[in-house]
């Protein structure tokens, strides 16, 4: 299983989140926690 690190960032409204081990991976969400789910309701 691989670890890596991901750096969640307060943008405005809402956070963002990346991985800057893997280009293009990111995710947002208008709390912490929808960011890190990945999805949003």
């Amino acid at each position: 299983m691989f670890k890596y690190t991901i750096i969640i960032e307060k943008a405005g409204n809402n956070y963002s989140a990346y991985c800057p081990d893997l280009p293009g991976c990111i995710a947002t969400g208008l709390t912490v926690e929808e960011t890190i789910e990945g999805r949003r309701q």
